[in-house]
């Protein structure tokens, strides 16, 4: 197998930023996770698991959605070319090997004897249909277009190998490829996203089966057992949606789940000192940060101090956003709302990700410097702002944004706090509804988030997917398109810092926190804690 592009030496590279924000404590519950050989297989056992969720998932289809509740349930039932492990490695996943034959062609070979649930055998063609579906499912609220449009052409060499040409250059398309899941063209080539969540559809090669999906409660899955890899340790899976904290803390003491993610922070020590229970942490690849509307001559939940619309959008002065980002106590902000699972964030990755570099801090907390900004760009009496977000998706979530709409109006600018459902959310984020919006994302490399958050918006080659602001810098464009056709990765990681620090001295988006993932499991389990923050059943073992 070719090496991948990317090596991330993602572990090693955040103990110290997980000692400092954590304590020693929790660190040597970190290094303790991130050092575990990988576990012997572990015989399948006629036993059920339950798992708390904290987010609910909108949907079954694996192409519906480009959000991390719907990836982390789809994946128990789909797989991808490509996978990630952990620590945020690129290894085989139903391709064996691939490599880069020239530089805009890449080879990949498909794992033989691989079968989906209904026993029909995974073949290049369900590949190809499934790097062409996304395109066609054009109300996707949070679309997956983005990592199939650089591939220009598709060859099926024989039946296990498929060749993918890209019109330039194009580094990372492994790494694009570890989000596209494989669906079978059999049962999907006349589906609609309702027959995924029926069940009707969702035929996939993953190591589990659908048994039921009911809405906003439960997914309930059974293992299958022709899985072509280590075969689960539970014959059935309950994964339960409980996304508000206490609930889901409550079923797990209670005995009704046995084991949860998304620890509320206030809980982490108590829940150290009960031997019944054990915890997974480490700082995951989530960054938190405010979109904003950088587009609209009048945005429209932004005001005088009278409630009238105002001439012009106070949002598009670099000297406002500067104003905003200073206003912010991130320390106190990830010490005290977070409960310490958080870091202070500074760019749109997570530290030791690829773009990130070494030197940048996040911004000092400077209330008067932000009060002065506000008067040099014209506001000294400040302005009226609305905060949106999902409420029950990100750790406390509605509490960070109140957080905020403090801070702010600490320095004139009179803040409100709206929250919505996340379905709802997404779906009015994806319609530029709002004029200050709270988002997480998580990325393995700096150009990745970049070209998705804040490349120039253009539908026909993906960019910008989820720039909802509309930043549009050419400079930034260029420094993002010369990080992606870099099949070097030191020259690559370079160009993406390059881009990185361009970027966020235009601040249009305030970076806010890298979030801290914690599991709390029984005693007798154990879970590989994961830098993405998905919670996967068939990696939870007995101990």
């Amino acid at each position: 197998m070719a090496r991948p592009l990317m090596a991330l030496p993602f572990a090693s590279r955040l103990s110290a930023v997980v000692a400092r924000a954590l304590g020693k404590a929790a660190c040597a519950v970190f290094l303790t996770v991130v050092t575990l050989a990988v576990m012997a297989p572990t015989p399948a056992r006629a036993a059920p698991l339950s798992i708390g969720l904290a987010a609910d998932v909108s949907s079954l289809d694996p192409h519906y959605l480009n959000a991390a509740p719907n990836i982390g349930v789809a994946s128990h039932f789909f797989e991808t070319l490509v996978a990630v492990d952990k620590d945020g490695q690129l290894v085989p996943g139903l391709a064996q090997s691939w490599q880069a034959i020239n530089p805009t062609t890449w080879e990949f070979k498909l794992r033989p004897g691989v079968k989906f649930h209904d026993g029909s055998p995974l073949t290049v063609e369900d590949v190809v249909f499934s790097l062409e579906r996304p395109a066609s499912l054009t109300q996707s609220p949070g679309p997956f277009t983005g990592f199939t449009k650089a591939i220009s052409a598709k060859k099926v060499v024989d039946a296990h190998t498929l060749r993918l040409t890209t019109a330039q250059p194009y580094g990372p398309l492994p790494l694009d490829l570890a989000s596209i899941f494989i669906v079978s063209k059999k049962a999907a080539a006349k589906a609609t996203t309702e027959d995924f969540n029926s069940g009707k559809a969702l035929v996939g090669t993953g190591p589990f089966r659908l048994v039921k999906f009911r809405r906003g409660e439960a997914v309930e899955m059974a293992r299958f057992d022709g899985y072509w890899s280590d075969k689960p340790a539970w014959e059935s899976v309950t994964l339960r949606i409980l996304p508000a904290d206490a609930p889901r803390l409550a079923a797990l003491l209670a005995g009704q789940v046995d084991m949860i993610e998304g620890v509320p922070g206030a809980d982490v020590a108590r829940l150290k000192k009960d031997a019944r229970f054990r915890l997974e942490q480490r700082v995951s690849w989530r960054t938190l940060f405010l979109q904003l509307d950088l587009f609209r001559d009048a945005s429209p939940f932004v005001t005088d101090n009278a409630g009238r619309p105002l001439d012009k959008n106070p949002l598009k002065d670099l000297k406002v956003r500067q104003a905003l980002s200073r206003a912010i106590n991130r320390e106190a902000l990830a010490a005290r709302t977070l409960d310490g699972l958080g870091v202070p964030a500074s760019r749109l990755v997570a530290p030791g990700i690829p773009g990130h570099g070494e030197k940048p801090a996040a911004e000092p907390y400077d209330p008067e410097g932000a009060k002065r900004l506000l008067a040099e760009a014209g506001y000294p009496e400040g302005f009226r702002l609305t905060l949106h977000g999902p409420n029950n998706r990100y750790l406390y979530d509605e509490q960070v944004l109140q957080t905020l709409a403090q801070f702010f109006s600490r320095i004139g600018i009179k803040t409100q706090v709206e929250t919505l459902p996340l379905a709802a959310y997404f779906g009015r984020l994806r319609h530029a509804d709002f004029s200050a919006a709270l988002l997480g994302w998580g990325s393995l490399s700096g150009d990745f988030a970049l070209r998705t958050l804040l490349g120039t918006p253009d539908e026909k080659t993906g960019w910008g997917a989820w720039n909802w602001g509309r930043f549009s810098d050419a400079r930034v464009d260029a420094d993002i398109r010369e990080a992606l056709a870099s099949t070097d990765a030191g020259r690559r990681n370079r160009a993406a810092e390059t881009a990185m620090n361009q970027a966020m001295q235009q601040l249009p988006v305030i970076p806010l926190h890298h979030q801290v993932a914690t599991w709390a499991l029984r005693a007798g389990l154990s879970y590989p804690a994961r830098v993405d923050e998905f919670t996967f059943a068939a990696q939870v073992r007995p101990r």
